[in-house]
């Protein structure tokens, strides 16, 4: 089993205090290995590519600053899937913080979650059969599923906890001023309902809240991005309907945005020009840095057959990073998202023997038949091969010594 371990402070000790160095030509490395990654790269524009590399650089005030490289249109969408996941388990953290603050409560990691019926059809929730701690729905165990296996039920109980609103504003008040998130995951609802929220029962140490999050008024626009349909045909009920899919009105999120946010938890001591969340706990960024690194073959609680979910499960680089870094001194601190054709990788990637480490996010789309919603979509074969490409590309030029 490899050895956990926090991410190393990409140390002073490692650095050289010298200006900034300019961007990488991404475009030149990636030409320059274009027989290693494939069709993507000879039609990145059909593929929608986007690329962001981040690397520490010491700056002459002693402070880590960034080194930023880029390939892509920041503006062209893509749909983030359930890298959106990340935001929901900050935002749940933060939100009891600020109630504790206020109301002299010690709601946390171990507070019981119960989700009341809303919609027709609902039932109550209130019991978790991975949790081998008492089969609770808690905080802790919510934010430990969608880290390891990225799952979509517990996002939808932080959605509730914390409210369309809320979840928006507290990433905006950090600095990642793009998200728009409309809506839950894996639970097709109209605009209206997803505004509205299930009521939650906090219960923790004899201590008991009801929670209901007024109906979000906030008003969403995806209106920092060119060309948001994608296909040219979509199913629905089982019938092909011609023209593509529009997602105007689905979550949404800058590539820049969404990898300083996993840096604002991995990486806090890096200066990435954003607020970030100082209201963490030393505690709860420990944990979430840890379910973030974590392969679900080395997860105590909840636990997961390596048969089904393999270490590369919801690390699409591991494959190409591993034949960069032995797998024993490797660290993968991520949060991907699939759906819709698009596949996103946003990560930290760590040596551990120098603890030299760089962030890096990309998306790539690929459907070859162009029909949304008919599961074709390439993943396994083309879309995850590239990104584990793209990973093992960018650590050699990264980490060669």
């Amino acid at each position: 089993m490899v050895k956990f371990c926090l991410p190393l402070l990409a140390g002073a000790t490692l650095l050289t205090a010298t200006p900034v160095p300019p961007p990488r030509d991404l475009a030149g490395l990636f030409a320059a290995n274009a027989e290693r990654l494939g069709s993507v790269l000879r039609d990145p524009a059909a593929h929608r590519l986007q690329v962001l590399v981040t690397e520490p650089a010491l700056l002459p005030d002693g402070t880590l600053g960034v080194r930023r490289s880029a390939y892509g249109d920041p503006a062209r969408y893509f749909y983030p899937a359930s890298t959106v996941k990340l935001c929901a388990a900050v935002a749940a953290l933060l939100e009891l913080n600020t109630r504790n603050a206020r109301d002299g409560t010690a709601w946390g990691l171990a507070t019981r979650l119960r989700i009341e019926p809303r919609f027709p059809g609902d039932r109550l929730i209130d019991t978790d059969e991975t949790n081998r701690e008492g089969g609770a729905v808690t905080v802790g165990h919510c934010i430990r599923r969608i880290c390891l296996v990225s799952d979509n039920a517990t996002f939808n109980h932080l959605y509730e906890l914390v409210g369309q609103r809320r979840l928006n504003e507290l990433m905006w008040e950090a600095g990642f001023t793009s998200f728009r998130i409309h809506h839950r995951l894996s639970e097709a609802r109209p605009p209206a309902e997803q505004r509205q929220h299930r009521p939650v029962v906090l219960e923790d140490g004899g201590a008991t809240a009801r929670l209901a999050q007024p109906d979000s008024t906030l008003k969403l626009v995806n209106d920092l991005w060119a060309d948001q349909s994608l296909g040219v045909a979509r199913m629905e009920g089982g019938r092909r309907i011609e023209g593509p899919l529009a997602f105007d009105t689905k979550n949404a999120v800058r590539l820049q945005d969404l990898q300083d946010l996993l840096l604002a938890v991995v990486k806090p001591e890096l200066r990435t020009g954003r607020r970030g969340f100082p209201g963490l706990t030393v505690e709860q960024r420990a944990f979430l840095v840890r379910a973030l690194g974590e392969y679900p073959r080395e997860s105590k609680n909840p636990v997961y057959d390596p048969a089904k979910y393999p270490d590369d499960y919801v690390k699409f680089v591991l494959p190409g990073l591993a034949r960069v870094i032995p797998a024993a001194h490797l660290r993968i601190y991520s949060k991907v998202g699939c759906a819709y054709g698009n596949s996103v990788e946003n990560t930290w990637i760590e040596d551990t023997r120098t603890g030299r480490g760089f962030a890096l996010a990309a998306v790539v789309y690929t459907n070859p038949d162009g029909v949304m919603n008919d599961d074709q979509y390439a993943y396994e074969t083309l879309a995850w091969p590239f990104l584990a490409a793209v990973a093992e590309v960018v650590a050699r030029a990264v980490l060669a010594p």
